[in-house]
C-alpha cells in the first residue's frame, strides 16, 4: 500500500458534448427504461482492487487547499494522505452502500467502485458501520452536523446530496448482474443484510437540498477519466433522480 502524497492528475471538466454523448441512450426516458438505459451505460467501466482504492482516494478526495491531505467525507477533517490505516485518528475506506447490506464484502466490483468510498475517520467509521441513513439521531462524537441513532445515520449538511447519489448511483449499476445481488434503495432503516438501502424519500429530499458541488463533480471527472472510467450519472443529471424514484 503506497502511503506517499502525490499531486492528484489535472482533471478537464466534462464538455456538453461528451455529457451528451456519454448519455445519448437515456436521452428522453424516464422511470424503468431510464434506469435501465443508464445501468448499460454505466456498467461499462474499469475496475480497481481493494488495494489500489488506497491510492485512488488520495486523488479522488484531495484537499483542493492541501495536495497532502484528503478530505474526511462525514467529518469534513482534512487529514494527511499518510495517516490512511487503522489506528485511531487514521483515516480508512468507507463504504457509503454498507457492504453488509447484499453481502459483496470487498470484492473487486461494488466492493470497490469508487463512486461510493469515501475517505473518513476510523471511529466514525465504526460509528456508522452498516446503518441505514435517515434523519434524526444523536451527534455523532468526533464528527459535527451528523447525527445517529440505532439504525440510522444522518450526515452532515454539505454531504447529504453525495450520500444520496452514491447510494443511487449502486442502485442503478448493480442490478443482479456480474455475480452480485440487485442493490436497490427502500423505506427501511434495518435492512441488515439484506440488498437494500433506505430511506428513498430521506435519500430524495437530501439530493435536493444538496446539489452537486465543484468537489464532487471533479470527484465524478477523476473515477471517469483515471480510474473506472464510467460515470455516476446522478451528479451529471440530479434530476434523473425524481424521473426514476
Amino acid at each position: 500500500m503506497l502511503l506517499t502524497a502525490a499531486p492528484a492528475p489535472a482533471v478537464q471538466p466534462s464538455t456538453t458534448a461528451d455529457a451528451a454523448s456519454y448519455y445519448a441512450a437515456a436521452e428522453g426516458k424516464t422511470g424503468p427504461a431510464l434506469k435501465t438505459a443508464l445501468h448499460t451505460i454505466i456498467r461499462s467501466q474499469s475496475k480497481v482492487t481493494y488495494d489500489q482504492v488506497w491510492d485512488a482516494l488520495e486523488n479522488t478526495d484531495q484537499d483542493p487547499a492541501n495536495p497532502a491531505n484528503v478530505i474526511e467525507l462525514y467529518t469534513g477533517r482534512s487529514i494527511a494522505k499518510t495517516r490512511a490505516g487503522g489506528n485511531s485518528g487514521d483515516w480508512n475506506r468507507e463504504h457509503v452502500w454498507a457492504k453488509s447490506h447484499g453481502d459483496f464484502g470487498t470484492a473487486t466490483g461494488p466492493g470497490t467502485d469508487l463512486h461510493h468510498l469515501r475517505p473518513e475517520d476510523v471511529t466514525v467509521n465504526g460509528i456508522r458501520g452498516n446503518k441505514d441513513f435517515d434523519n434524526g439521531g444523536i451527534p455523532v462524537t468526533g464528527a459535527a452536523g451528523n447525527y445517529t441513532d440505532s439504525d440510522s445515520f444522518e450526515p452532515r449538511n454539505a454531504v447529504k446530496g453525495d450520500v444520496a447519489r452514491m447510494i443511487l448511483y449502486m442502485a442503478v449499476r448493480y442490478d443482479g448482474g456480474d455475480g452480485f445481488q440487485d442493490l436497490e434503495p427502500n423505506e427501511k432503516v434495518d435492512n441488515n443484510s439484506a440488498p437494500a438501502m433506505g430511506r428513498l424519500s430521506i435519500l430524495k429530499q437530501w439530493s435536493l437540498q444538496d446539489p452537486p458541488d465543484a468537489f464532487e463533480k471533479r470527484r465524478n471527472d477523476l473515477i471517469h477519466s483515471t480510474y473506472q472510467h464510467n460515470r455516476n450519472p446522478f451528479i451529471d443529471h440530479p434530476e434523473w433522480v425524481d424521473a426514476i424514484w
